[in-house]
């Protein structure tokens, strides 16, 4: 049994407008996600995307290389049920957000955090009046509620799918300001990516780098700009 895998068994595959939206068809029969769910996806270019997915698959379906598909699962499966749980956990974020705590020493790391973090800073303050207060080391401090709470109204006009990655935006970099800056395209993928990882590259700086952490790193790093991808497929 630990030898089994699902092997290919379609020949073509297909999309098809349907009155939600859009789905994909494995000769002719309509894919569903795990939990059963017809997988009607919003807009043709994240169906094509699911669909180019579904016909790369060689004899062994593999679902590691299948993103968009493993995407619009979560949406459908995960997100949809419990939009309202989702939305609070990745509210959390804004409580602690990455962007507010800075290091007590080096003077060097605090200046470089500052340099990085203070207009992301600035432009959620500006953007939607929400300050968040500044933390010398790691100890939790309560932010505003308002300024919290604006963020997270953020996500009121966002669909299951777009809400999916940007779970993940926020998730993997730990802030909230950062997801909205590269849902609103202030700051590409990459560069938002790069503005989460200062303390990591001022360590790896300063001891050398690991092989093991660099390699995990990179993983998180590709699921980021997957999230990103797939929160532009879910724009109409």
């Amino acid at each position: 049994m630990a030898d089994w895998a699902a092997k290919r068994f379609w020949k073509d595959v297909t999309v098809h407008e349907e009155p939600e939206g859009f789905s994909v068809r494995l000769d002719g029969r309509p894919v569903r996600t795990p939990a059963k769910t017809p997988l009607v996806v919003p807009t043709r270019p994240m169906a094509e995307a699911v669909a180019g997915e579904w016909d790369a698959q060689d004899e062994k379906i593999e679902p590691l290389k299948m993103p968009t598909t493993r995407s619009a699962n979560a949406a459908l499966d995960k997100v949809a049920p419990q939009r309202q749980a989702v939305v609070e956990m990745i509210a959390a974020f804004g409580e602690t957000d990455l962007l507010c705590y800075r290091a007590e020493t080096p003077e060097a790391l605090a200046e470089r955090q500052a340099q990085a973090w203070d207009p992301l800073l600035d432009w959620a303050d500006e953007t939607f009046g929400a300050r968040l207060t500044l933390v010398a080391g790691v100890m939790p401090v309560a932010q505003p509620a308002e300024a919290t709470a604006r963020l997270t109204r953020q996500m009121e006009g966002m669909s299951d799918f777009h809400l999916a990655a940007f779970h993940d935006l926020v998730g993997l970099t730990g802030s909230m300001v950062l997801g909205l800056a590269v849902a609103q395209a202030v700051r590409t993928p990459q560069e938002a990516w790069d503005l989460s990882r200062i303390d990591e590259d001022w360590q790896a700086e300063q001891w050398g780098r690991d092989a093991e952490a660099e390699a995990f790193a990179e993983q998180k790093r590709d699921s980021f700009l997957h999230a990103e991808r797939f929160f532009r497929l879910a724009e109409r």
